[in-house]
Order: C-alpha cells, then structure tokens, then sequence
C-alpha cells in the first residue's frame, strides 16, 4: 500500500472527472483528486504522501489558466481551498497575509472593507493566491509584484522555504517558480505590503474595474487570456486582425468579444482546445510574423 492510498477522508478521491474543476469544464479523469478545505497541514500530510509515493501532483485552485487533456492526469491534482486571510501590522510594512488557496476576490473585498488598497485590479480575476503568486497574476496595470513581500512554499525534501520578492524574479506573468522543472512545491502562503486609502474610494475602483470586464470580456466557460501580450502590442488584437474572431473548431471558437479570450460552446473537447490554439498561433505567425506565447498551462498528454 503506498503513503498516498494509507491516507483516510473523504476529501481524497480516486478516478475523478476533472471538468467540472475547471473554467473551461473540460478535462479528463485524475487518478488522485485532494480537495483541501480543513488546514494546511492536512494539505502539507496529502502532498508530502503523495511526492513520497513518487506521484505527479499538481494545483488547480480555481480551476482558471490551465487546460487539462481528455486523457486526464496521471497523478494527483489539487483543488487548494485552505483559505484564511489576517491583518495586521508587521515587519517591514507587511500587513496582509493570505493562505496559497484564499480566493483573489476574497482578499480584494476583504481588503477593500478595511481600506487597505492595491488589490483591486484582482477583483475580477479568477483564481487563487497560489497560483497568482506563481503566474504573476496581473490586470488594469496592477500585479502580483507590486505587492507581495514574500511567500512560504512547501518543497519536496526541503520542507517550508521563504521567498522574498526579489527571489520570485517576477517579470510579466512569469516567476522562478513558473519556470521551475520540477513542480514538486507548493505555495502555502503569502505576505503582502499594501497601502491604506479610503474604502469608498477602493470600491469605486473595484466597481470600475468589474464594469470594464463585463463590457470587454466574455462570460462562459473560458481560462482567460489564453496568450501573453507580445511587446508592445496586443494578442487579442493580432487574433482579430488576422481574421480569426468567431473562428471554431468543434464546440470552441475565439470570442467575439475578445479575441484573447476561446470559449467552450458545449460539445467541445480539450483536444479541440488545444486545435484551435495551435491554430491561432500557426495563422497569426503566417501573417503577422509573431509567435504567441501561451499564458495558460497545459496539463497532461495534448
């Protein structure tokens, strides 16, 4: 029996459809499903099993920026909902802290009652601490570098590791742990230093912010902006001129709205995902000259 099937919950599950966990509800079956909601070391106890038995694991936390494959993930995912956010007044500024599976528009709104500013832009981005950290979640000019001090991630044989901001090396929607080979980590925690402002004043922005998104962004099943912003341009933009607005394969096509952005219609699959990213960025290269870099993961076997 290995550490991993030892363990007894009803949050481990085995063989579960893996859909219904994320923004584009598409995705094969996981071998192993862990869905932590009771602390964080319940968390560390799964994941440390799991690395132990030798078993892929992975984050989906809300289920946004990653395509998972119709062949699933052989492994162990993670819906990281350990969330728990505290205020305070610490060393060097930091005031903020929120647990890796705390939801952005949690902390945006918790922060914005007690006019504390800076997280704003995050009031309309799907997602968890987590894996903002990691992404360098950003919007309206606002990212995750501005304003995280530093980070505590789980790694495997080296136990809870600090990260200061400049460890993160973070640049546009990047960090030394995207880049990392080895995902054997796991962010448990983040601080942050954010400034004070008045609470009417951050709730007209954050309504401001969630205005601009209805009216630019598609709703239903999408990850979000599926390629990064070329230098000084724009991806939607280069999608739209190159034609590719509404163009479908299968029960995916690029939103009309936004040509960053693909929706799942229905009937599709991740593989006709996949078909229509690859697609979008053979049609932009032939015509525009540029290679998009995907924003979002792929996870499991395309």
């Amino acid at each position: 029996m290995t550490r991993l099937s030892s363990l007894r919950g009803t949050d481990l599950q085995r063989d579960v459809p893996l859909a219904k966990y994320t923004a584009a509800r598409l995705g094969g079956q996981s071998d192993w499903l862990y869905i932590a909601k009771e602390s964080t070391e319940r968390l560390v106890e799964v994941v440390q099993a799991a690395w132990d038995d030798n078993i892929p694991v992975r984050i989906l936390g809300g289920g946004a920026n990653v395509l998972v494959s119709d062949a699933g993930f052989r492994g162990l995912i993670i819906i990281n909902r350990v969330s728990d956010i505290q205020f305070g007044n610490w060393h060097d500024g930091r005031n903020v802290s929120a647990t890796g599976g705390t939801g952005l528009l949690r902390l945006a709104r918790e922060c914005a009652v007690r006019g504390i500013a800076g997280m704003e832009w995050a009031v309309g981005v799907p997602g968890t601490v987590g894996g903002a950290v990691v992404n360098n979640a950003g919007a309206h000019s606002g990212t995750m570098a501005d304003s995280v001090a530093d980070v505590v991630v789980l790694e495997y044989g080296k136990g809870a590791q600090l990260y200061t901001n400049a460890d993160l090396r973070y640049d546009y929607r990047h960090s030394i742990l995207k880049s990392r080979s080895d995902k054997r980590f796991i962010v448990l925690l983040a601080t942050f230093i954010l400034p004070t402002d008045d609470s009417q004043t951050i709730k007209q922005k954050m309504d401001k912010y969630n205005a601009y998104r209805k009216c630019s962004q598609p709703s239903g099943a999408s990850l979000g902006s599926i390629f990064k912003n070329p230098s000084g341009d724009f991806a939607g933009r280069l999608i739209e001129i190159a034609g590719l607005k509404a163009y479908r394969i299968g029960g995916v096509e690029v939103s009309q709205k936004h040509a960053n952005f693909f929706v799942n219609t229905g009937e599709s699959t991740a593989n006709d995902y996949y078909a229509l990213i690859r697609h979008v960025q053979k049609t932009v290269l032939q015509k525009q000259g540029i290679e998009l870099e995907l924003e979002i993961e792929l996870l499991g076997d395309f």
